[in-house]
């Protein structure tokens, strides 16, 4: 039996190869976008919806299957009405994006400016035991709780967030929260975790910063206003205490990119390159 290696390891292969992996990265990507959003509170809708149009197909259910073909037909509408401002922050975000974006060292040095803001304001809160809660959005989103702080929408500075977490101002008591290396809103509240292996001594701005992490890949600055302690939390993992040269190896790890380390995409396209290179060809089994 001769196994048509020719037609299998053709170029036609290849590209239907690249086109499954361009929609898995795609539909991948609106997962992370809309996590964290009311945007997934619409998908299970539409599920719901599917649904029952499948159901009452197969049931045979007239008056019901034609009712969710019109809801289907004309929701598409309403959706880009009602969510406007999702749709336009998503684009801003795919604009932003990696094909758009210009070279990594702009936005390494973009990175570096912002953990040198946020380093100078933790060090000055620290030190004098000022309480401060700073979540900072990666991939998820992070609107649910956008929503409920008060907007700045403006540059980040160490000065500046000194002056929010003051004690007794009207910014002070709630979360900052930083996206697109700007500060979105200040006075935000996030969910409190209800964790058991969180230690008792801790309050709730620790517990505000675990909550995030549960439900988004945030990460979170805690500077405790009871010992001056420096605390980080990412992917339910809550780092206690660290010093400066720890928390600052951390920030630049999760946010300056290596120029010399290849991105996910070049290391697949070498691996298919390198697949195809080494069993292209003529190939026939007789």
């Amino acid at each position: 039996m001769q196994i048509p290696w020719a037609n299998i390891l053709s170029w036609q292969s290849l590209a239907n190869l690249i086109d499954i992996l361009v929609v898995w990265y795609v539909i991948y990507k609106l997962i992370m976008l809309i996590r964290g959003t009311k945007a997934v509170q619409l998908v299970k809708g539409i599920a719901v919806i599917i649904v029952v149009k499948l159901v009452s197909a197969l049931l045979h259910l007239t008056t019901i299957s034609f009712l969710m073909d019109q809801i289907l037909t004309w929701g598409v509408i309403a959706l880009v009405i009602v969510f406007q401002p999702e749709i336009r922050r998503g684009l801003e975000h795919l604009g932003r994006g990696a094909l758009l974006r210009r070279a990594g060292q702009d936005q390494n040095r973009i990175a570096q400016r912002m953990i040198n803001e946020l380093d100078k304001a933790i060090q000055y809160m620290a030190k004098r035991r000022i309480g401060a809660l700073i979540s900072i959005q990666m991939h998820t989103g992070l609107e649910d709780y956008i929503e409920t702080g008060i907007p700045l929408d403006a540059d980040i500075s160490g000065e500046l967030l000194i002056n929010i977490f003051i004690p007794n101002t009207p910014l002070h008591d709630g979360a900052v929260i930083v996206r697109d290396n700007r500060i979105a809103v200040a006075a935000a509240y996030l969910p409190l975790s209800e964790s058991n292996t969180i230690p008792k001594e801790l309050g709730t701005r620790h517990r505000a910063a675990v909550g995030i992490s549960e439900v988004t890949d945030a990460l979170t600055i805690v500077v405790s206003e009871e010992t001056g302690g420096v605390t980080l939390t990412k992917n339910s993992q809550l780092m206690r205490d660290m010093s400066q040269d720890e928390y600052l190896k951390y920030l630049r790890s999760q946010f300056i990119v290596e120029d010399k380390e290849p991105n996910q995409w070049d290391k697949i396209r070498e691996r298919v390159l390198r697949f195809f290179a080494s069993n292209g060809g003529d190939h026939h089994v007789d």
